[in-house]
This record gives structure tokens, sequence and C-alpha cells, in this order.
């Protein structure tokens, strides 16, 4: 039960801080403050499934409608699952920047319909916003969440 209850908080707190800063999270520039929760699966594997439910829920809300759903959900669903794997701290955040970069700069790309936005500039500009947030929010974050973990029901001390 507790194993259910980290997956649904992570799951819930990305959505909400999706939500929450809407207007930074769907566009072509993305600052998505959530994504600053992507470092999780370095501590834990339950932030796998939470971050992957999470994502689905908040591109429900995306202008990008079923193919944010789709593409977002399997961009973040790979890079948690890539995170977990990661063997430092500082290259935790990368899965996300890359993946998020490729899949959802060329659903954006492919799909917005934005005027001089192609392929390789939207994949730019995504990675550059999460670039930004998983290194200035993630890494402290990580840092906070490792000082922390004993006391944090469900995070698990890395391996």
């Amino acid at each position: 039960m507790r194993k259910l209850t980290t997956i649904a908080f992570i799951a819930a707190l990305y959505a909400s801080l999706t939500y929450v800063f809407a207007p930074l999270s769907y566009n072509y520039i993305q600052f998505r403050i959530s994504e600053m929760l992507t470092v999780l699966p370095y501590i834990t594997p339950l932030a796998v499934p939470g971050l992957f439910i999470g994502a689905i829920i908040s591109n429900i809300g995306s202008p990008l409608g079923i193919y944010d759903v789709i593409f977002g959900g399997l961009a973040s669903l790979i890079a948690a699952w890539l995170t977990s794997k990661m063997p430092n701290r500082w290259l935790a955040p990368l899965p996300p920047v890359i993946v998020n970069a490729v899949i959802v700069g060329t659903v954006l790309g492919a799909i917005a319909n934005l005027p001089g936005l192609t392929v390789p500039l939207a994949m730019l500009w995504v990675g550059v916003g999460e670039l930004a947030v998983c290194y200035l929010l993630g890494i402290p974050f990580l840092y906070l969440m490792e000082r922390y973990q004993h006391v944090i029901p469900g995070l698990n001390k890395r391996k």
C-alpha cells in the first residue's frame, strides 16, 4: 500500500505543479516546473510509474491534445527509466533533457503548426527549457531528497 501511495503522490504532485504553472508548461519554449521531479527515479524506482502517470494526467490539458498525452507520456516513461539507471546524481537530469527534446520537440515541430517552428528548432527550445529546469531546480531538489530520504516514506536509498 505504501508503494502505491508513493506512486500516486508523485503523479499528483507532477500534475498539480504542471497545472499551477500552466502558462510555462505548454508551449514550444517549456519551462515545466514539474520536470524538477524527473530526478526522483535516481533515488527510487517508484518514481518511474509516478512520473509516467503524472505526465499523462498533465498532458490532458495540453493544446496538442491526444498527441501530447501519448508521446509526452511515453517520453516521461523512457526518461524516468533511463534516469533510474544513471550512475551519479549529475547525470540524473540528462535523460529527461534529451528524451523530451527529441520526442516532445518532434511532436511540437510536426503538429503544433506554429509559423517558423521547425522540428529541429522545437527540439532545441524544448531541450533548453528542460535543461534549465532539470539542472537549476532538479539538482537542488535531488540533494534535498537524498538528505531527507530516510524520513520520507517510500523513498528507498539508492543501491
